[in-house]
């Protein structure tokens, strides 16, 4: 094993399309979603170590770095699985916020699941490290795949693109404010359409784009409601959809046009406490 620091990058996500079929006996939510990378990423470094435990250091000092963390969490179970321990220093550089819909916590776990499976030369394939990986979260199998992905069952069921799917331009706005999954999963069943808002299935290249979760997300936070159909009316924008269960507002952007000039007026409108990104599905 090399003394050397291994880089590796935690793409973020979003889901082209969520469904939601119902609740589970198991208190989860059965989905359906097909999920992309973005270009969008954080960076790990991992270091091995002789201090017997692992020390993990991350750029946001708002987010735990404990027992807690599901970088942690991985690599405990990649541990229990192997009957190993791995002493490891870990720097995680954040990118994606948190709370906002872009899978940058599993992200990073998987991306961990990843980086030990090669430092150690554990010779896991990608089978075996997407069933450990589900034993942390349920957007963390899909990471392990590194392509687009059909998910199913309460999203740990990956089932890779085979037709491949086009990259296309997007631009992210996000308030300033998270979301918790599991209170947007929780509220599903209860909420209602709000307002005028668009929540019909909207035609893309990939396919129809539609987020169940858009319900209850829209429901409590008006804002983001009001962001959809402000990004519908805009000229560059070919559709517009929240980002898995939010707060992150995902707009696609019509054929080579540049979303610089609309990620300047949606922070204009929204506030300085907004945070927008440009970049490409992957």
């Amino acid at each position: 094993m090399s003394d050397e620091p291994f880089i590796i990058s935690a793409p973020a996500k979003t889901n082209l399309w969520l469904r939601v079929l119902g609740k589970r006996d198991d208190g989860f939510h059965e989905i359906e979603t097909r999920m992309v990378r973005l270009t969008l990423a954080d960076q790990l470094t991992l270091q091995w170590t002789d201090k017997d435990k692992i020390e993990l250091s991350c750029s946001d000092k708002s987010l735990p770095t404990g027992e807690e963390n599901l970088v942690v969490k991985a690599v405990r179970a990649l541990e229990e699985t192997c009957g190993k321990t791995f002493s490891l220093n870990i720097e995680l550089t954040k990118n994606i916020p948190s709370g906002a819909g872009l899978g940058g916590g599993s992200s990073d776990a998987a991306s961990t699941l990843l980086a030990i499976n090669e430092m150690g030369d554990l010779g896991l394939n990608t089978e075996q490290l997407a069933e450990i990986a589900s034993k942390v979260g349920s957007d963390i199998p899909f990471f392990i795949y590194q392509k687009a992905c059909d998910c199913r069952g309460r999203g740990e069921i990956v089932e890779p693109v085979s037709e491949g799917v086009p990259s296309l331009s997007v631009v992210l706005l996000k308030p300033d404010f998270e979301i918790s999954a599991a209170w947007a999963y929780q509220n599903f069943a209860e909420s209602k359409e709000y307002g005028d808002t668009m929540y019909l299935p909207q035609v893309c290249l990939w396919g129809s784009m539609v987020n169940d979760l858009e319900r209850p997300v829209y429901q409590k936070y008006a804002v983001l409601a009001e962001m959809k159909n402000w990004l519908l009316s805009q000229p560059e924008v070919h559709a517009a959809l929240l980002s898995g269960s939010g707060s992150t507002m995902l707009a696609v952007l019509k054929k080579n046009d540049d979303g610089e000039s609309l990620s300047e007026r949606g922070l204009s409108r929204y506030g300085i406490a907004c945070w927008s990104w440009v970049g490409r599905t992957c």
